[in-house]
């Protein structure tokens, strides 16, 4: 990521609203981790990664901007790492959960299939592609396609949940949504198994 996404990420924490409220899917789902390791990617204010803290588990909280990043030092359970993920290497068999909301960059997903123990839960939701969306990323590349979590995931892990779905927000702005909750098969890969 370049010094532009991490002054676009800066400003947005600066002077935007940002949501508090933990992602549903990860209420919902988090318990089903077997152990208490876990990653919050792309972690932003932190949310999700204070919710996870708040129910035991040790948080590797990761994001690009460093004001995300000084939100979360001294919080208990929670290790916030400012990080490029352009260059950072996750590391390998380290996380019982990974949770992963509203930031897509599809080369992670062999790295986090490594950085999952096995029987990890992997819980990821984002914005797709949709004629209707009037509120999504303008950046095309930062769209899911319809089927593409399944198609991606299916073979190497056990999907416990998938989801894609129409949001409507209080202003009446439409997203369209997919949400997973995946279980890593035990068994080792490669990333040139993962692409295949």
């Amino acid at each position: 990521m370049s010094r532009e996404d991490r002054e676009r990420w800066n400003k947005k924490y600066s002077t935007n609203v940002i949501p508090t409220k933990v992602v549903k899917v990860v209420e919902d789902f988090a318990k089903l981790a077997t152990g208490k390791r876990a990653l919050d990617l792309a972690c932003g204010m932190g949310r999700n990664a204070k919710y996870l803290a708040s129910l035991g588990f040790k948080v590797d909280a990761l994001d690009i901007s460093p004001i995300a990043i000084e939100s979360l030092k001294n919080i208990e359970n929670i290790e916030p790492k400012e990080v490029d993920f352009d260059t950072y290497i996750l590391p390998e068999n380290s996380y019982d959960l990974i949770v992963c909301t509203y930031f897509l960059k599809r080369e992670l997903f062999p790295q986090i299939e490594k950085a999952l123990k096995e029987d990890g839960i992997f819980i990821f939701e984002t914005f797709m592609h949709h004629p209707d969306n009037t509120k999504v990323p303008s950046n095309s590349t930062f769209l899911l396609n319809e089927g593409e979590l399944e198609a991606t995931f299916d073979d190497r892990y056990e999907i416990l949940h998938l989801r894609e779905f129409m949001e409507e927000g209080v202003c009446g702005e439409k997203s369209m949504k997919a949400s997973m909750v995946a279980k890593k098969r035990r068994g080792g890969m490669t990333i040139d198994d993962f692409w295949s």
